[in-house]
């Protein structure tokens, strides 16, 4: 009988060649289990299928088999609703990976990451993450797992909270620890092979490497560059190719014969765990197990010197960019903000269709009125309308007035946000207010899909790195953007509380000003801005003129984030009993009054155009532009 010290020895044993198991989730969706499942709860619903292929791999002789958990996690497990269930789930599937491994084979407890961003890109903090990690690997040790497995991961700051999680359940258990990367040969936030081997050699892994995503090859080439960076030894699970549409399904085609010659081709590289991930099957790594069986224990080194007690690698010192343009140098805006003198804006709805000419004579009317930039939304209400970059950049070509482009993270990844951004900024937009971004069930395509990669919180973290000449991985892109960087805020919110956590997380990020959501209740801005205090930027009151007393009623019952007040609501009804014509006057009477009373408050307003009616945005204004309106 082989002691499974001996076998753990031997996985840390940086000359020792060690051979994992393959995919999981390929073997049972073979096996009928559709993708619409929760695969992790399978160990309860159908144990025999999960032990079969756990056999499968033994018998292909697999010297390690992971549980059948990486979405085990509670956050990962809530939408099926066993958000309770996280820590019997993780032991059953431990206990039976433990039960098909015997005493010849270890068992990896398989950790995922979350699928949500940490911040400063996202909500969910450090420790919550850490915390989520625990709760899973706890399951997964008390279920008999060997060590605990990280893959997968994408972002460096999220596995550290997992390897952190690893060593306070049980610092004894060893630690492998996985990223993914692209065909680029970089994560999805642009660290390269390099930084992910001195991260995780620095964060105090047992073993680091490579897996999912990507064929052999690129993880060849990644593991050869990481190798030069690092003592720890080094694992690699690439799929089994690149997966390409054949009859309308995905199919992995790399054969076990490919897949065996790049295991032997990457064992020279370095990398003495090899195993696989999506499409790879037992035929493969019986094959792979084949392939490196005649391979020598050698490998490059890098050289050793002698470490003191107590002592761990070092992370490089975080690169902080560029100094930013000064806000004031920024913009015709942003100058005026700085100033500290009160800016004026109006919101106009981009078309609906490829027709500018209304929209474009239109600020053509506020930009001979003296308003100093006009608001461009992005998709409000989940509305399908041109967009608000390229509507921007239309407006600032055509009339020359200065844009503040709304950005959501709504309909776009974070690769296609810092694609739009970098271009927005190299064809001159510097005005930019971030939002998140209605949710597509408002609006008539409510099965359109919504990305929120990010939140309004990361995407400002995002455009402040931009602004000091880095990427969101840290890494350089030469010139620094310019931005202005704006974000809305509710002063009318339900949680009052919530939502100051958040506005203060998005000052923190780098935002340099806020606007609101329309103001219809005076002392409830106030009220609001009275608790900002160390957190305060210029902030810019949202006014809406209501043109009618259904307008006042949509807008408080059917808009998230607006509170009309029931006073202003009764003086909607009064005035639209008399005529049409009433109510749109007395609607500019009450957005006049707001202008007044907010005014001594904030450092400048947003008027929007109702139904794109320009006029009466103008009419709020009158007593306050420069220029007399015509």
């Amino acid at each position: 009988m082989t002691d499974r010290k001996d076998l753990i020895r031997r996985l840390l044993d940086p000359e020792q060649i060690v051979v994992f198991d393959g995919a999981m989730g390929t073997m049972l969706y073979a096996k009928g289990v559709f993708i619409n499942q929760c695969y992790d709860e399978l160990y309860i619903r159908a144990p025999d299928l999960v032990r079969e292929v756990h056999r499968a791999y033994v018998k292909a002789g697999a010297e390690i088999i992971e549980t059948n958990t990486f979405g085990a996690s509670r956050i990962k497990l809530t939408p099926y609703g066993l958000e309770t269930q996280v820590h019997a789930i993780n032991m059953a599937a431990a206990t039976i990976a433990r039960e098909e491994a015997g005493d010849n084979v270890l068992v990896a407890g398989a950790v995922g990451p979350l699928g949500v961003r940490l911040e400063p890109y996202g909500p969910t903090s450090h420790e919550e993450a850490k915390n989520v990690f625990a709760e899973q690997m706890r399951g997964l040790k008390d279920g008999g797992a060997d060590f605990f497995l990280l893959e997968t991961f994408a972002d460096i700051a999220e596995i550290e909270q997992g390897i952190l999680a690893a060593r306070e359940v049980d610092s004894s258990m060893p630690v492998i620890a996985q990223m993914t990367i692209g065909t680029d040969c970089l994560t999805p936030y642009g660290a390269s092979a390099d930084d992910i081997a001195k991260a995780l050699d620095a964060f105090g892994a047992d073993i680091i490497g490579l897996n999912c995503s990507v064929g052999p090859q690129t993880i060849l080439d990644a593991v050869e560059s990481m190798r030069k960076v690092t003592r720890k030894k080094i694992s690699a699970q690439p799929n089994a190719g690149m997966p390409r549409e054949v009859g309308g399904r995905s199919m992995y085609m790399a054969s076990p014969e490919y897949m065996a010659t790049y295991a032997a081709h990457l064992v020279r590289a370095g990398a003495k765990i090899v195993g696989g991930c999506c499409g790879t099957t037992p035929e493969h790594i019986e094959a792979m197990v084949e392939g490196i069986r005649p391979l020598s224990p050698r490998q490059p080194r890098v050289p050793r010197r002698e470490r003191r007690t107590g002592e761990f690698p070092v992370m490089p010192a975080e690169d902080k960019g560029v100094d930013p343009v000064p806000f004031a140098e920024r913009s015709n805006f942003a100058g005026k903000i700085a100033r500290g003198e009160f800016v004026t804006s109006v919101e106009i709805v981009p078309p609906r269709g490829v027709d500018a000419s209304k929209m474009l004579r239109d600020t053509q009317s506020l930009k001979d009125a003296g308003v100093d930039a006009v608001n461009v939304p992005d998709g409000p209400r989940a509305q399908s309308r041109m967009g608000a970059l390229l509507t921007s950049l239309l407006i600032e070509q055509r009339v020359g007035i200065e844009t503040v482009t709304h950005y959501c993270c709504r309909d776009r990844n974070l690769l296609g946000m810092l694609s739009d951004l970098l271009g927005a900024a190299a064809i001159g937009l510097k005005n930019m207010l971030i939002i998140t971004g209605d949710p597509p069930k408002m609006g008539p395509y409510p099965n359109a899909t919504a990305v929120f990669d990010i939140d309004a919180i990361g995407l400002t973290n995002l455009v402040n790195k931009l602004n000091h000449g880095l990427d969101p991985g840290g890494n350089a892109i030469g010139a620094p953007t310019r931005f202005a960087i704006g974000v809305g805020v509710n002063p009318g919110a339900i949680d009052l509380e919530h939502e100051l956590r958040r506005f203060t997380w998005k000052v923190e990020a780098g935002a340099e000003y806020a606007i609101t959501q329309p103001v219809f209740d005076v002392e409830q801005l106030e009220a609001f801005l009275a608790k900002l205090d160390t957190n305060r930027i210029p902030i810019i009151a949202g006014v809406w003129p209501l043109v009618s007393l259904r307008n006042a009623e949509f807008l408080a019952n059917e808009v998230p984030g607006v509170t009309v007040p029931q006073h202003v609501i009764d003086r909607m009804r009064r005035a639209n009993e008399k005529s049409k014509e009433h109510g749109v006057q007395e609607g500019i009477a009450i957005a006049r009054e707001m202008l007044e009373r907010v005014r001594p408050s904030v450092q400048g307003v947003q008027v929007s155009a109702p139904f794109g009616k320009v006029e009466l945005a103008l009419e709020v204004f009158r007593d306050t532009l420069a220029v007399a309106i015509a």
